[in-house]
């Protein structure tokens, strides 16, 4: 009887200990960068699989749109960018791979395949929109992470402890 007790209560803890452990909710992550003690910053992904960054680029002072999915095997598909200024920073032509047109004085940049694991993404220490958009909701990235610091941005399945550990970035 002891002994079944003893098994039940280890059992138990196992369980506990690898549902804690064992990485299950798919987010999108800001990870610092350049930290002997990173800090983590997450947001849930729930059924809307795509995405944009919005900036105000620094020099010509108007928004960079780029837009973004999250494939089925959790990687990130660039899919085009838009922007009103060509020049320092912006592409005036396409690659190969890539589609480039002018729409009434819009520049959009398309890729035909473009997927990565991750990027790295700073946040500069200077008053311009640096903004999260995802399901309609926008998220302040110059309020919600440290300026002047790097951070790794990738999607990926994390555990509860991960959670408890981290910075839950929306509701």
């Amino acid at each position: 009887m002891r002994f079944l007790k003893v098994f039940g209560i280890i059992v138990l803890l196992c369980v506990v200990g690898i549902s804690f452990f064992f990485p299950y909710q798919q987010v999108f992550v800001f990870t610092e960068t350049r930290s002997d003690d990173p800090k983590l910053y997450y947001l849930r992904i729930e059924d809307a699989r795509d995405f944009q960054i919005i900036f105000t680029h620094s020099i010509h002072k108007s928004d960079v749109i780029e837009l973004y999915k999250i494939t089925e095997d959790a990687k990130i598909q660039l899919v085009s960018m838009m922007y009103e200024d060509l020049a320092i920073g912006m592409p005036g032509h396409a690659e190969e791979g890539q589609t480039f047109e002018e729409k009434d004085g819009i520049y959009k940049l398309s890729y035909d395949d473009k997927v990565i694991n991750s990027f790295t993404l700073f946040v500069a220490d200077i008053d311009m929109d640096l903004i999260f958009k995802y399901k309609q909701k926008e998220y302040d990235l110059k309020k919600l992470l440290e300026r002047s610091k790097s951070y790794e941005f990738e999607v990926k399945k994390i555990s509860l402890y991960e959670q408890w550990k981290g910075a839950k970035m929306n509701d």
